[in-house]
């Protein structure tokens, strides 16, 4: 019995911050996972990026492994991405093996299936490259339009190339067919078809807000210009001709901050907190978060908050930090708006206390 309350509160305690108190409870431990996705009230499918696909029950921790056929390889910082889950129908991110020792991230779709996912490829990040740096990827849904985020792979001004996907946002439809109003098609005839926005590094948040009908991304800089924004069409972000703050790993400046005819962000981070996943909340347990950014973050192993709705004066709060380690991953239930997070081997619930 001694033990069995040793283990609970190991797992369990709670954190007193600005906003109140919250209850944190690790429901079970995990290989590196990196996304997920509510498939119902009870379940979280999950990636892990050495490779497995795992459906967590949330309330009692316990977990299936469902086999899959991609051809996926862990490469660096790339292996299974990002996850999600509608209608049925499941979506997942991952660097793709294309031979040669050059990899993609690419994006691939399936029947949702508990026991074996059967994938089909929908999107390659052209061209394939050797290099195991800056994948992204994260995907979200506005109507019938999927939006995924594609790193530049370190390639640097590579994002500036729109005949290139490394370094953009992509927008396709849910069955990865080409929609006739994207930039290609729409002003921007040089530009791939798939390619929404260009000009951002290693995007390992994307999140559509319900509140205003918009897509927001976060980005990693360098040493320095993190940044939360909107992804607009037909726009442009600046990397690497804008630094956002921030400058090279040897000490050099990039270039400035920002400058017009690129899209401004919301809000930057200088020094780096290496930001991850994101979400515009919307719950009950949190109901005076409703509208408001939820920042994870890696390096500074923090959740953040923005109220936003005024651009020029953007409220920032930490809601806590060094708690529960690098944060790769946030999702809000779709009922009770409870907050789980996924750290470098953990599945979190936040709640209320």
């Amino acid at each position: 019995m001694k033990l069995i309350l040793y283990l609970f509160l190991l797992n369990f305690f709670v954190l007193k911050s600005f906003g109140g108190e919250y209850n944190f409870s690790k429901i079970t431990e995990l290989n590196s996972p990196w996304g997920s996705s509510f498939i119902n009230e009870d379940e979280l499918i999950i990636t892990e990026k050495s490779g497995q696909i795992k459906i967590i029950n949330i309330s009692n921790g316990n977990t299936e492994i469902v086999k899959h056929n991609l051809n996926f390889t862990e490469s660096g910082q790339g292996g299974l991405l990002d996850i999600l889950y509608k209608d049925n129908q499941v979506w997942i991110s991952y660097t793709e093996d294309r031979g040669n020792w050059k990899t993609s991230t690419s994006i691939a779709t399936a029947t949702l299936n508990k026991k074996n996912l059967d994938f089909k490829n929908i999107f390659q990040a052209n061209p394939p490259i050797d290099s195991g740096y800056h994948f992204g990827s994260r995907l979200a849904i506005k109507d019938n339009y999927l939006f995924a985020s594609a790193g530049e792979r370190g390639g640097g001004m590579i994002a500036q190339d729109p005949t290139k996907h490394p370094g953009s946002i992509i927008r396709i439809h849910l069955d990865g067919s080409i929609p006739k109003d994207n930039p290609y098609n729409d002003g921007k005839p040089d530009w791939l078809p798939e390619i929404y926005q260009i000009g951002v590094r290693n995007p390992q948040g994307l999140t559509y807000s319900s509140f205003d009908g918009k897509i927001y991304a976060s980005n990693h800089g360098a040493r320095g210009g993190d940044w939360f924004g909107e992804i607009k069409k037909g726009e442009n972000y600046g990397w690497k001709i804008l630094g956002w703050g921030g400058k090279n790993y040897s000490g050099i400046p990039i270039g400035p901050k920002w400058k017009p005819g690129f899209t401004k962000a919301i809000q930057y981070w200088v020094p780096s907190i290496a930001t991850s996943a994101i979400t515009i909340y919307k719950g009950k347990e949190f109901e005076e978060w409703n509208g408001h950014a939820l920042i994870t973050s890696l390096k500074d192993q923090s959740l953040r908050k923005l109220i936003f709705n005024d651009l020029e004066s953007v409220q920032e709060e930490i809601i806590f930090q060094s708690k529960i380690g690098r944060i790769r991953d946030i999702q809000v239930h779709p009922d009770d708006g409870k907050i789980f997070f996924l750290s470098e081997n953990s599945l979190w619930l936040m709640e209320k206390n």
